[in-house]
Order: C-alpha cells, then structure tokens, then sequence
C-alpha cells in the first residue's frame, strides 16, 4: 500500500512510524536544501553549519530535548539566516513529519542514531548521521539493509572518507607501496579527566528526560548523563572507542580492507581515579582476521598524549614497509614519496570523486541522488562502528570472542549473543525494529 513518504501516526512518546515512502523529486539546479538538524547544542550545531556553509542549502528546522539550548540555537540561527527563524522541535519525530524538512542531519547522544536514521529513511528523508552511526551492532544492520531499495541518501558522519589525501593513500597500499599488510594501528590518546559523582535528582524543567532516554529503558537521572558525560555510560554512550576512535576505527577497516574481523579481544579499565563513569579511559582492542591480519586500538584518556607525534592517528604495516597518516615509508624509513605522471593523473581522478568536503560532498549526492557518490556510506558506518561494539562487549565480557561477519552474530556465544551492545531491549514507542524490505 502506498503512503506518504513523510507519514507518521501521532507524535507522542508512544508514536508508531508508518513505513514506506514515495519517489523523491528530481532536484533543480536552483532549489533549496532544506535542512532540519537534531542535538543541536555542540556537534549538531557544528554538523549545521558546515551543511549550511554548502551553496544551495538552508538550516529550516532545529531540534533538540533541553528547551533552553534550543530557544538559543533558534535565536541564534534566526540572525544567520537574515531573520528567517527555523522551525523548532523538542520531539524529533515532529521535525521528521515537517514537509519543509527535506533532508535531517543527526548530532544527538549515540543512543540517538539508530532510530531516527531508520525513521528518516521510511519517510524519505536523506540523512546525514554523526558517528558512530549506531549504539549497537544489530542496529547498523538494519540501516544498512534499509538504505540498499531506498531511494535515499544517507552519509555517516566519518569525514575522512571525503578527504583527498586519505582516498589516495587507500590506493597507494592497494597498489602494493609497502607490500602485503599484515597489520593496522590506531590510536586515540585525549586527556579525560574525572566526571565525579551526581547524585540522583529530578531532572531540570527544561529537560525532556523521557525524550533524553528515548530507546533506552527508563533510568534515574542524574546530571552527569546530560549533556556531555553520557559518552561515559555505556547505556547512552559507547566509550572513547565510539566516540573520537569511530574515526580512527573507520580508517583502520577501510586500510585492511577485510570487512568486519572474526576475533576480537579488548581490555582496559578506569585509571587515574574513580568516578560515576562506567566506560574505560584506557582500552587496548585487538581484531583479528582469518589470514592472522590484525588491527590494533589504543586508548588513553590519562597522563600522556604526545609521545608518538599525534594524539590521534593510524597507521598500517607491510612486509616493503609502513603508513602513518598517509605518509609512506620503506623499510629503512626512508618515505616513499607518490610523483610523476601516476600521482598527478589520480589527483585529477580524486578531485573529480570529492570536493574533500564532507558537507559538500553529502549535499551534491542529495542532489545527484547517485549512492556512488557517497561518501561514508551506511556499510561503512556500519563496519567502523560494529567494531567499536564488538570491542566494548569483549571488556565487559572479559574475554576473546568468535565473530561470524555473515551472521553478525558470536559463534557458540549465548551470553555474547544477548549482550546489549549487541542486540537491546528498546523502550516501547523507540523501537528500531527489524527491516524487512
């Protein structure tokens, strides 16, 4: 049965999405980007204004669950767009039904990805989705398989994936500049100091603490969750690893080039002092492929930063030689530099595949409607941020674990299998349900 492709039943807590969309219009040469943006206190607001920075585009409607942040943000965008004041939402789901609001853009808490993604695809919407673009490994999947007979366009927030330098480097190593790769790093080493102890309050008026919670079962409140301090609870958040390392985790799949590792091993804790945090400040994770490919991750939230030239960077392992950010070397550390006629014809290619602008690159596939010219692709957000969760539910588990990529599932591993971060229990009316075509 065909239904409007902006459909909804309600908007209340306990709202039920309608599935199903219509054909999007052909966009003109001269129409707007309408754009309405959810989370819009810190990186939301930053998503904003790298979109509306694109020609052709206009911020129409902001969102967000603290009515004070939004007032603000609503004051504020008004005197950027010479008085055309935006729309204002405190429930998503009421921007999402907004005719005006063509395309969403997504920089809510991480438990906040998932599901308005997947209600912005069966509205028709196109997305542009912060990472990690999921909380949960189950969840990706189900934008992934969404977004393959959807005529939508939805890019994963991972900017490296438009970054000129970083496309070339990818065709460097698989043309074989440093031999057979045996072995990725990455790092991610930002100062975190403590978040203390709040105790349990009643959340502040101008707090929508229901809508805060969405997906997650219902939980006391206390101040650490809101705003920022969520990344360090596993229920809202995924950790350092899901939170800065995404990027560092996405770079890291994209250079071995394997899809989602079959073992995975990580470990870590809380160090330098004690706090309400449930995440690690330091994490080691080791993923594992078939072959014995390995990828490694390092986080450290404490004491130091520096010590290897960047406090966040990758870098890959050959049997010629070695990556870092880029740049190559041979085995004598000697660089390897990319020149000659080769390296200048791909920087022609690579400047016809991206502006090296992430915000313009989403734009023009709106417009293009062509998924050959995403990207950060849902796979790819899917893939850089499974292995966050795979990761995660190893240190809570405290032990190795056996990954089937066909299955997404732990082989022989109930216990693994039930994990949250796998699979969770969504709060009635928040729900991202199985995808079925």
């Amino acid at each position: 049965m065909d239904v409007s492709r902006r459909q909804f039943l309600g908007t209340s807590a306990a709202a039920v999405f309608v599935a199903g969309s219509m054909g999007r219009n052909v966009w003109g040469a001269n129409d707007r980007v309408r754009i309405g943006v959810a989370g819009i206190r810190g990186r939301g607001n930053s998503v904003a204004g790298g979109l509306n920075q694109v020609d052709g585009t206009e911020i129409v409607a902001l969102c967000d669950i603290d009515r004070n942040i939004l007032e603000d943000r609503a004051d504020e965008w008004e005197e950027r767009n010479d008085g055309a004041r935006p729309a204002a939402y405190e429930d998503i789901r009421d921007m999402i039904a907004d005719d005006s609001v063509d395309v969403i853009a997504l920089g809510t808490p991480n438990h906040w990805h998932s599901l308005p993604t997947m209600w912005g695809i069966e509205a028709g919407k196109d997305v542009f989705v912060e990472k990690p673009m999921s909380h949960n490994v189950w969840e990706g999947r189900q934008i992934v398989e969404a977004v393959k007979d959807k005529d939508v366009i939805v890019q994963h927030g991972t900017q490296r994936r438009s970054s000129r330098r970083w496309i070339r480097a990818m065709e460097r190593m698989r043309e074989g500049v440093i031999g057979d790769v045996y072995m990725g790093r990455g790092i991610c080493f930002r100062e975190r100091n403590s978040i203390g102890f709040e105790p349990i309050s009643d959340p502040p008026d101008h707090i929508n603490w229901t809508l805060f919670q969405g997906p997650v079962p219902e939980m006391a409140y206390h101040d650490n969750y809101v705003h920022y301090n969520w990344h360090w609870f596993f229920e809202f958040g995924n950790g350092e690893i899901g939170n800065q390392g995404v990027h560092q985790t996405d770079i890291g799949i994209w250079g071995i080039g394997k899809g989602l590792p079959t073992r995975v091993f990580s470990e870590g804790g809380r160090y330098g002092y004690e706090d309400q945090a449930t995440t690690p400040n330091t994490q080691t994770s080791v993923f594992m492929w078939p072959d014995d490919t390995k990828f490694v991750f390092d986080v450290r939230g404490r004491y130091s930063f520096h010590e290897e030239g960047n406090n966040v960077a990758n870098s890959f392992f050959g049997s010629d030689g070695w990556m870092m950010e880029g740049t190559f070397y041979d085995t004598d550390n000697n660089e390897i530099p990319d020149e000659g006629s080769e390296a200048e014809e791909a920087e022609e290619r690579i400047a016809e595949l991206t502006t090296g602008n992430h915000y313009e690159d989403f734009i023009n596939a709106v417009r293009s409607r062509r998924k050959e010219d995403i990207h950060g692709t849902a796979l790819d957000g899917h893939e850089s941020s499974c292995i966050c969760h795979l990761a995660n539910i190893s240190y809570q588990l405290k032990r190795e674990l056996t990954f089937d990529p066909a299955s997404e599932l732990f082989v022989n591993d109930e216990e693994a299998n039930n994990h949250f971060m796998r699979r969770r229990e969504y709060r009635p009316g928040f729900e991202v349900t199985s995808y079925t075509g």
